[in-house]
């Protein structure tokens, strides 16, 4: 596991673009973290490392929103799912193997998770900006 400290927003973006380097186009992301930690900015910067010109946004009410760059990027909130059939009416599954799949809240579907996600915690830090990014699985 690696260990990044961000202090900002922009710096918490430019190491999501970074990563975006090492991306195959058929991951599973999995963020990590409590409410406004920093999990959409995460996205928004990998965004960008994939070419996506969109405006990146939380899908917290969409539940999915989808993007075209480099490679489909589905960026998920799974903040209200709290079952299996929730999962599957979302239609959660037929995303996997077809884009980067991104997901916000991950904790609430774990054991949906193939073993092989790219996992990634974002905390808060010392200060008000400051943010401690653990990635795991790339």
């Amino acid at each position: 596991m690696e260990e990044f400290i961000s202090h900002s927003v922009k710096e918490t973006e430019d190491l999501a673009e970074e990563l975006s380097k090492n991306l195959n186009g058929n991951e599973i992301i999995a963020l990590y973290g409590g409410l406004g930690v920093g999990k959409t900015a995460f996205t928004r910067g990998l965004a960008r490392g994939l070419g996506v010109e969109d405006s990146v946004s939380s899908p917290t009410f969409a539940i999915v929103n989808e993007y075209a760059g480099t490679y489909k990027l589905f960026h998920f909130d799974m903040y209200r799912i709290e079952s299996w059939n929730d999962l599957y009416s979302i239609g959660f599954f037929d995303y996997i193997g077809n884009g980067v799949v991104v997901i916000e809240w991950s904790e609430n579907i774990e054991g949906a998770l193939p073993d092989d996600s790219v996992k990634i915690e974002i905390a808060n830090g010392s200060s008000e900006n400051e943010r401690i990014i653990k990635i795991e699985g790339i």
